[in-house]
């Protein structure tokens, strides 16, 4: 084991050169070099040509009508990203969480948030749609103009071929916390009719939101969502879990789950071997360490996990998205630095299968 000083932070990773697996891999794809320092969130997709994209929202801070939605890729093969280029805008609004995903038709979705007020209980969701490999965008359209709905994670293509849209209903005016009745659902994509159903809401104590979605079988789903309520450490802050019986249309009451949550973003998704990857901060106070756990049964237990990076409190790893891209390497992506940088790890799950949950 290797560790490794990277912009002030100390990211342990495995340097095992007879054993490529074992490897964890870790970029800055952007930082402070970029005008406009803060970054954040960032999401992630791969292109059917093989490139790499990321979009993020960024301006001079989280509140401010001046954010943009910024994108960027990393051809198939190169070293380097290219340099952000604005891809949403709107006069005198700012913009935020942005999900970028490529269909199975081929069509780029970029799904982003519209503030109309001074919280984001005051946004809408719109979206663009991109036919060149997101080269060039649509307009924009609106998904929903109830306020307070938003996105962040990335959609899920169902058995049946319509799409999983996550989203989440937040409500409250404070900037430190959402109120109790703050939940997640999901927007069902039809693309061969081309209509959105939205789904009954998750519903939990504290409340509840960005939820990310796996199908186990035609009707079996289950959700984890990240809690609700306010920054403070809470002593039983974790995930909250549901579960939908119903193929994902209505969802169970989310109840704590075994992981640790600090109130901030999860990744989660199935791998194409039917494995369950998690990844979240291991922590009920800071977004640090940024963790990822393997489930091989379903959900069922989850006995493998591995810090990807780690610090003390003042350099956290905040909203990670997670992808496996069709050579089977693991991408996740998150923002660091007070927001002002976006980190990029890659990795083969066995990096993850190797460390047992209790080492």
């Amino acid at each position: 084991m290797k560790i490794l000083s990277f912009t002030g932070v100390v990211l342990a990773i495995s340097m095992a050169p007879n054993f490529a697996a074992d490897e964890i891999a870790v970029e800055r794809a952007i930082g402070t070099e970029v005008p406009g320092e803060y970054k954040h969130p960032c999401t992630i997709t791969e292109l059917d040509n093989g490139d790499l994209y990321i979009a993020y929202y960024g301006g001079s801070g989280e509140y401010e009508d001046d954010s943009k939605v910024w994108g960027m890729r990393k051809a198939k093969g190169a070293t380097s990203w290219s340099a952000p280029v604005c891809i949403a805008d709107t006069p005198f609004l700012g913009e935020g969480n942005p999900v970028v995903w490529q269909a199975p038709n081929g069509i780029v979705w970029l799904f982003y948030v519209q503030r109309h007020g001074d919280t984001w209980s005051d946004s809408r969701i719109k979206a663009k749609i991109s036919t060149d490999g997101a080269t060039t965008w649509s307009d924009s359209f609106m998904i929903t103009h109830e306020q307070g709905m938003m996105v962040q994670g990335l959609p899920t293509v169902l058995n049946d071929g319509t799409y999983l849209l996550p989203a989440y209903y937040e409500t409250g005016h404070d900037q430190e916390k959402t109120d109790p009745d703050t939940a997640s659902l999901f927007f069902r994509i039809d693309p061969r009719t081309k209509t959105w159903t939205e789904t009954g809401k998750i519903m939990s104590d504290k409340g509840n939101l960005q939820p990310h979605a796996v199908q186990l079988t035609d009707d079996y789903l289950i959700a984890y969502c990240r809690r609700g309520g306010t920054f403070e450490p809470l002593p039983d802050g974790r995930i909250i879990r549901a579960e939908s019986h119903d193929g994902g249309k209505t969802w169970s009451r989310g109840t704590p789950s075994q992981f640790k949550n600090p109130n901030a973003a999860i990744a989660f998704i199935r791998l194409r071997n039917g494995h369950l990857l998690l990844v979240y901060n291991d922590s009920i106070a800071e977004r640090t360490p940024l963790t990822a756990s393997v489930s091989t049964d379903n959900d069922k237990t989850w006995p493998f996990k591995r810090n990807l990076a780690e610090s003390d409190e003042t350099q956290t790893f905040a909203y990670p998205v997670a992808i496996q891209t069709r050579d089977g390497r693991i991408h996740v992506v998150c923002t660091h630095d007070s927001r002002k940088t976006i980190l990029h790890f890659t990795f083969d799950e066995e990096a993850i299968l190797s460390h047992k949950a209790d080492q």
